[in-house]
């Protein structure tokens, strides 16, 4: 960490990108309060340039209906590439393209109008697995791939969705009329965005080259 001269707006930029340290302890608040006894740093890559809105993708655990309340420090997952973790990346976020309360699976939000605007107004292809019980009628696969998208058994119990405009209720609704009950739900895939090997109840911000 390092000292410098610099104007009181300079100041509170260097804090709002969580550049200042009080006692060797993060302030990202511009007017907390310092003694005078109490050493003020800076860090030595700290920055001018404005701090660009972040996007966050979120494994949910399945029954979670507002998950913001997960986004935090600790959460944060351990394997996230090398972005700096700030109290403003959590402030202002929107939640895009929703999922069932009772699914798991990939949650995004972001700060990002580009980004809303792309999931807002683009209907991308959302990959979910469903867990199901029960027997389906007959000619019934065929009557899910009526939909705008291709279902497939991976296994006696599991399907596969890969498809557009999953309205919450949605998957539910198709699947009781040819004779299944849903089990679980978890969404892997929203656009070429995947959930891969994130934890559940973990996190990681979206990188600079990735795409929806």
């Amino acid at each position: 960490m390092e000292e410098r001269q610099c104007s009181r707006r300079e100041a509170e930029l260097y804090i709002e990108g969580g550049y200042v340290s009080v006692d060797g302890k993060l302030v990202e608040e511009a007017g907390a309060r310092v003694a005078p006894e109490q050493q003020i740093s800076i860090a030595k890559d700290a920055t001018l340039m404005e701090i660009v809105p972040v996007t966050i993708l979120l494994h949910k655990p399945a029954g979670t209906a507002q998950p913001l309340h997960l986004l935090k420090e600790e959460t944060l997952t351990r394997s996230s590439p090398g972005q700096r973790f700030l109290k403003r990346h959590i402030t202002g976020q929107e939640q895009m393209v929703p999922l069932d309360a009772k699914a798991s699976g990939l949650v995004v939000f972001t700060q990002d109008f580009r980004v809303n605007r792309k999931l807002s107004e683009e209907s991308l292809e959302q990959e979910i697995i469903v867990e199901v019980s029960g027997a389906i009628i007959e000619g019934g696969l065929q009557q899910l791939n009526q939909i705008n998208g291709k279902v497939s058994w991976q296994n006696e119990t599991r399907l596969r969705f890969a498809m557009k405009n999953a309205k919450l209720g949605l998957i539910e609704k198709l699947c009781k009329e040819v004779g299944l009950t849903v089990v679980s739900m978890k969404r892997i895939r929203v656009g070429r965005i995947s959930m891969a090997s994130l934890p559940s109840g973990e996190w990681r911000y979206l990188q600079g080259y990735e795409r929806f």
